[in-house]
């Protein structure tokens, strides 16, 4: 957690130095979850809670090989679709979200997935997380940080937020990073999160973030 000394001009140089070096070491930086379409972007968004990135991604071709349309989702029948997405965990809620939200866009958005946060967490399983996934890496529209275990993560140990609500370390980050790098910010955090800064044993030798990093270096004040 950040330290009540840190002062807001501390923090907010911090992060420019953080945002900096991930540009350097990420410049390619975008979302793991491979897909072709929104729609494919928001189905398996709904799928990685609680998922890896790695393991919808071993799911999904044969789910979208099965499931092509919206409307394939919506009509799906949930016993084969539980089937397909089994392996991701939560695989009931989930295809119950699946077609909840599938049919959804059949009814209200013409088939089509809306690229509005308020039109997005009104469909079924998708909240502020997912909707900032979406509206990023499928439509490439800056609408927050994306906060998942791996930014809550590193964003406490580079002490940018001094908060565990996802929604407030949001918050933080949004007002620390430009708009028009929350896109890569949230990608290249996800990447050195999975990479380096991992929840257990952390690779600080290996960081290129380490020299700033309070977590790594307990004395620093940068």
């Amino acid at each position: 957690m950040a330290k009540k000394n840190d002062s807001p001009e501390a923090r907010k140089d911090r992060a420019k130095t953080v945002l900096a070096l991930l540009r350097k070491h990420y410049s390619g930086a975008h979302t793991q979850l491979e897909h072709r379409t929104p729609l494919q972007l928001l189905v398996a968004t709904i799928l990685s809670a609680q998922c890896t990135d790695a393991r919808v991604n071993m799911v999904t071709p044969a789910l979208f090989d099965r499931y092509k349309t919206v409307r394939d989702f919506a009509s799906a029948e949930p016993a084969e679709l539980e089937a397909l997405i089994h392996s991701t965990g939560f695989y009931k809620n989930k295809a119950k979200n699946i077609i909840a939200c599938a049919a959804a866009l059949v009814e209200r958005y013409g088939g089509e997935v809306p690229n509005t946060m308020e039109a997005l967490e009104s469909l079924a399983g998708v909240g502020r997380k997912t909707a900032n996934c979406v509206l990023g890496g499928a439509f490439g529209i800056p609408s927050g940080v994306v906060v998942d275990t791996h930014v809550i993560r590193l964003a406490n140990r580079l002490r940018l937020t001094e908060h565990e609500n996802p929604e407030k370390i949001e918050q933080d980050l949004n007002a620390l990073i430009p708009k028009n790098s929350w896109i890569f910010f949230s990608n290249a955090v996800i990447l050195h999160g999975r990479k380096f800064c991992v929840a257990r044993s952390p690779k600080c030798t290996e960081c290129v973030l380490q020299s700033l990093c309070p977590s790594a270096n307990p004395g620093n004040t940068i």
